[in-house]
């Protein structure tokens, strides 16, 4: 019984060597790989200017405008990313006792630009766009995000 044991683990170490052994014959050479064609998305963010929390007209016009740049970030973070639902619903004898929804979004935007910003009636509003070229340039430039071109076994 020890020998059919000991045959079986020599035979199990024989093959995970000779399957180690293949990963080191070969050389891997790597190339980038780039879309066909790349989206350009748009985010609108709007933001109220007389209930900004300043007394000074000026410095609520300036939060109204960095509020409304924010808005539309997060905006443009849900089309690139999605949005994190969370739902919660408590019964009491059969009858909806509380309900509870609650909505997140996270993410990273790099390369967007702002298209237009300017103030409609008591708020302002902000225009980003993104495009995926400038995104895919951003990308490759902080990784090596790529795919086979060739291998050569030794």
């Amino acid at each position: 019984m020890n020998t059919l044991r000991n045959n079986i683990a020599v035979f199990l170490s024989a093959i995970v060597l000779s399957a180690c052994s293949s990963v080191f014959d070969r050389h891997v050479e790597w190339q980038n790989v780039k879309p066909e064609q790349f989206p350009v998305l748009t985010a609108i963010g709007q933001a109220p200017i007389s209930l900004q929390n300043s007394a000074h007209k000026t410095q609520r016009m300036l939060m109204a405008i960095k509020a409304s740049k924010i808005a539309a970030y997060a905006e443009l973070a849900e089309q690139v990313y999605g949005q994190s639902i969370d739902g919660k619903t408590t019964m009491s004898n059969l009858v909806v006792d509380n309900q509870q929804l609650k909505a997140s979004v996270q993410g990273i935007i790099r390369g967007a630009k702002v298209v237009k910003s300017y103030p409609v009636g008591d708020s302002y509003t902000t225009e980003l766009s993104l495009d995926f070229k400038d995104v895919y340039e951003i990308y490759n430039a902080a990784s090596n995000r790529q795919e086979i071109k060739h291998i050569t076994y030794y």
